[in-house]
């Protein structure tokens, strides 16, 4: 949804880099930027207005004049303005001292309520709670189906006293009553969270404003949320505004942040209401759903990532038996089967996507055009292979020959040339994390702490010991004795000598006849030229 904005601001860092300080005319220019790229992204204009304005004030404050660098102090006042008018900290539920904790869903019609609605009992059951769903939209048709199918999924139990409208047929009922038996039925069943389904229009209207109030008057919920679709843009902020002064509302959801529409509902109804943005829906699944966490939101959108969901998440979903176990096979050298791949492989797809996976690492927005084209059966292809395999040829893929890998690219409907690209890619996987977990570093990699190639590993870190001796004792002190310091230059003179002299035994730097060292070496003909 952000990628759009991200690639704007993106452009805009660029231009900074490399300048030592930042001239009014530099602050002005990148002003000028984010100000386009906001308003591309639909954002609304005081929200736009106010950003900017506050950027351009901190950019001129002493904090940027002094800075080392000023382009990346650039970017962390953009990304803390981001976070301001994105809310600022995470609004958490609050939940009731005694009885059960009411919670109210409102919106308009199309948003998605029905959906989140299971999917905030799903969350809330991951949470140690005893949520009930509350099948108060009579209107729409076929809706308290629609949330008993979702809540037998979640398996969460629905309180539905009224059919609603059905196949079309209208069955009449009080959404306001069912709302008021739902507390009793909550008390009585032991439930601690009751989450309300209400009706919702295609417009604001007055009939949705009242019955809508009087919901919230029959149970007196503890929290209000105001669902809003975040891909109709600027209608959104107008919606939630008409809804904040029809009703009230305490926080805000967003939903479909996973569409292809420009995001600007997202950046604008927090500082346009005064509510903060609650929880975010970002796809189809149930488990696309979590808390709404402006300072990440604001990393994502500056391509900087968001390590702190991503490690989140893998908690959730991986196996720590599982995992522990793999990091000792790793400590072992060939001791990480194609097994253990397929096992970590299967962890990761409970992640979800790749493509969405691979999107939360930071400086990964470059590469956006490559995700989006990434294959996601690509592992289901792998199990396949890996799978066709038989377990001693899992547990040792070394003896994977010929004939073998022609049988087991039969038996998964793959090519021989996908087999050996996978037994090759494993090989070369293996070899890296075994590498990682005896804390060599990744091989091939620079720049990295701890890594081979600029004073990481072991190897390194003994270079650079050897290199900080050879300082030390590079410049000896020459002794106050005249024949000790005549000797001290005698040794010295003897030493260089030895270095001068050629590694490979060719002293004096003669030539070598390659031609008639081939000969003695029983080399292929016209082999020599090879060795010039």
């Amino acid at each position: 949804m952000f990628a759009t904005l991200s690639d704007r601001l993106a452009d805009t860092f660029k231009n900074l880099r490399g300048k030592g300080r930042l001239s009014e005319a530099d602050i002005d220019a990148t002003a000028r930027e984010i100000r386009i790229a906001l308003l591309e992204a639909d954002v609304a204009l005081p929200v736009v207005k106010e950003f900017v304005g506050a950027v351009k004030e901190r950019a001129r404050s002493e904090e940027v004049s002094g800075a080392l660098n000023p382009a990346q102090q650039i970017i962390k006042i953009v990304h803390d303005e981001l976070v301001t008018i994105l809310g600022g900290e995470t609004r958490r539920l609050r939940y009731a001292k005694s009885g059960p904790t009411v919670i109210m869903l409102a919106g308009l019609q199309g948003a998605g309520k029905t959906t989140l609605a299971a999917k905030l009992a799903l969350w809330l059951k991951e949470q140690d709670k005893t949520p009930l769903l509350v099948a108060a939209d009579l209107q729409r048709p076929n809706a308290v189906q629609q949330l008993q199918v979702n809540g037998e999924r979640v398996g969460v139990p629905v309180f539905a006293p009224e059919p609603g409208n059905a196949q079309g047929v209208e069955h009449g009922g009080n959404p306001v009553e069912v709302a008021r038996a739902s507390i009793e039925e909550a008390k009585r069943k032991l439930h601690d969270v009751v989450i309300i389904d209400t009706a919702g229009r295609l417009g604001v209207d007055e009939t949705l404003m009242q019955q809508a109030a009087d919901i919230r008057d029959a149970v007196q919920p503890d929290e209000v949320l105001f669902v809003v679709d975040a891909m109709i843009g600027q209608d959104a902020v107008t919606t939630a505004q008409a809804f904040l002064d029809g009703v009230g509302y305490d926080g805000v959801v967003l939903t479909k942040l996973d569409g292809d529409a420009r995001g600007g509902a997202a950046l604008s109804i927090r500082s346009i209401t005064g509510k903060p943005v609650m929880f975010a829906s970002s796809g189809e699944k149930m488990t696309d759903f979590d808390l709404f966490h402006p300072d990440r939101m604001a990393s994502r959108i500056l391509d900087m990532g968001d390590m702190l969901t991503l490690i989140e998440q893998a908690e959730k979903a991986f196996d720590s038996e599982q995992s522990l176990k793999a990091a000792e096979k790793l400590a072992t050298k060939g001791g990480f089967t194609l097994e253990d791949f397929l096992q970590q492989m299967m962890q990761i797809r409970k992640l979800g996507s790749m493509t969405k996976i691979m999107g939360m690492l930071p400086g990964m927005g470059q590469f956006r055009d490559q995700l989006e084209n990434f294959d996601e059966r690509e592992i289901d292809r792998i199990q396949a292979i890996i799978q066709s395999m038989t377990p001693a040829e899992r547990d040792n893929p070394k003896i994977i020959d010929g004939s073998r890998r022609a049988r087991i690219a039969a038996g998964s409907g793959r090519q021989v040339s996908d087999v050996n690209q996978l037994v090759d890619r494993f090989f070369e996987a293996r070899k890296m994390m075994e590498s990682m977990a005896k804390g060599g570093g990744v091989p091939g990699m620079p720049g990295m702490p701890g890594m081979p190639g600029i004073g990481g590993g072991k190897r390194a870190g003994a270079r650079q010991a050897a290199q900080a001796g050879k300082g030390k004792k590079g410049k000896k002190r020459v002794s106050g004795n005249p024949a000790k310091a005549a000797q001290q230059k005698a040794q010295q003179k003897a030493a260089s000598a030895d270095k001068s002299a050629n590694p490979f035994g060719n002293p004096d730097g003669a030539e070598v006849d390659y031609e008639k060292a081939a000969e003695q070496l029983n080399l292929p003909k016209d082999f020599s030229q090879f060795l010039k």
